[in-house]
């Protein structure tokens, strides 16, 4: 059975979905694996570093696509590719599917289509199979990075005999994988950092991390509903979210950088800071705003530009750190694709490594019914 390695159809994206140490793995499982030319070109990896590692080299994406019964992609495959798949092919990659209009052609075509993004991240058994964790997390880090180099000072506190310098004072508003790792890179560099989120129980991941918790005040039911549900579920009050928006315009307005990480699948990301505020904030202080391509979390921030507001603070639109860290996140994605593919496959229990795959679609299983969005000739997304 052969895996076909599809090349990343994006100006901005360096990514590659299976690395050379990926085709060994998948080599030992019994796989086939072929490569589009030019496709770990990004990430560092070169056609002789796959073939070196077993795996055969396509010319065209259509040529890597004929003969493979799965395709791996970084993002969603381009239309024209699409429109040469056959019944019984599967493809597997980062397919933003609440915002996919190919789910249609995909399912008109036979394919069955899975979107790593929708991995239940609840199943201990997923964990090493979750994209967005792996990719966030080096986001996370990148961001503080991306933010160090447009500040025009130092993060740590420095003490010489010209005076004192203060540290840099920084504020993460999202704490998932991406901003706990944000706060832990801004500690590491010496920064005092502050953090916020609608989940109440992220209180405690943020002071274990050195950061402190820019609390909001809430109710006895309020904190009941939070705590039944480890702040997850919970949907806050009107009263909680105008508390909350007060105590972060006044973090922020005093802030030297702002790094925000909220993003809401299959919407608009939400807006956590607005022109008011950014007015109010001193010439040099920068935002980075890590869900500038899903519409933003700060107001005017465009995706891939940086902009100068008149009072003279940087709004960075950051639309995809973890191509920045091509060869890394490469490496972490493809390990988390190869460990999904295996769920999707049976083997002889005398000859594990022989040629002799079988695939095991299954939609009752929790992992498989939870990532594939087309299947038999229909769109499932749907049905969530």
């Amino acid at each position: 059975m052969k895996i076909g390695v599809i090349s990343a159809d994006n100006t901005y994206e360096d990514r590659v979905a299976i690395t050379p140490d990926a085709v060994k793995k998948l080599l030992k499982l019994g796989f086939e694996v072929i490569v589009q030319a030019g496709a770990g070109r990004g990430a560092y990896y070169d056609d002789a570093m796959y073939q070196a590692a077993g795996a055969s080299i396509a010319a065209t994406a259509a040529e890597t696509a004929a003969d493979a019964r799965i395709l791996t992609t970084v993002h969603d495959l381009p239309a024209t590719l699409v429109e040469q798949l056959t019944a019984g092919q599967i493809v597997v990659g980062m397919l933003d599917p609440y915002r996919n209009t190919q789910l249609d052609n995909y399912a008109s075509h036979g394919v069955t289509a899975f979107a790593m993004e929708l991995l239940p991240r609840t199943l201990s058994r997923a964990q090493n199979m979750d994209v967005l964790s792996s990719q966030a997390n080096l986001a996370g880090y990148k961001a503080v990075l991306l933010a160090a180099n447009e500040y025009a000072r130092p993060f740590p506190m420095f003490m010489t005999s010209a005076g004192t310098v203060k540290p840099a004072k920084l504020i993460i508003l999202g704490v998932g994988v991406a901003g706990l790792q944000a706060i832990a890179t801004a500690k590491r560099l010496g920064a005092v950092v502050e953090a916020s989120d609608l989940r109440p129980a992220a209180k405690e991941q943020v002071e274990s991390l050195g950061g402190k918790w820019l609390d909001v005040p809430m109710s006895d039911d309020e904190a009941q509903k939070a705590k039944a549900t480890g702040g997850y579920a919970w949907t806050p009050s009107e009263q909680y979210i105008k508390d909350q928006a007060a105590i972060v315009d006044k973090a922020v307005s005093a802030a030297d950088i702002v790094i925000t990480t909220a993003q809401i699948p299959g919407r608009q990301a939400p807006r956590l800071i607005h022109q008011a505020t950014i007015a109010k904030m001193k010439a040099g202080s920068v935002l980075i705003d890590m869900a500038a391509g899903t519409g933003g979390n700060v107001e005017g921030s465009v995706a891939d530009q940086t902009i100068t507001t008149d009072n003279g603070v940087r709004i960075v639109g950051a639309d995809n750190i973890p191509s920045m860290l091509a060869a890394q996140s490469s490496d972490l994605y493809a390990n988390n694709l190869v460990n999904f593919i295996t769920t999707l496959i049976a083997q002889s229990a005398d000859n594990p490594t022989a040629n002799n795959l079988a695939l095991t679609l299954d939609m009752e299983d929790e992992i498989q019914g939870a990532l594939a969005v087309t299947h038999d000739g229909q769109v499932r997304l749907a049905k969530r």
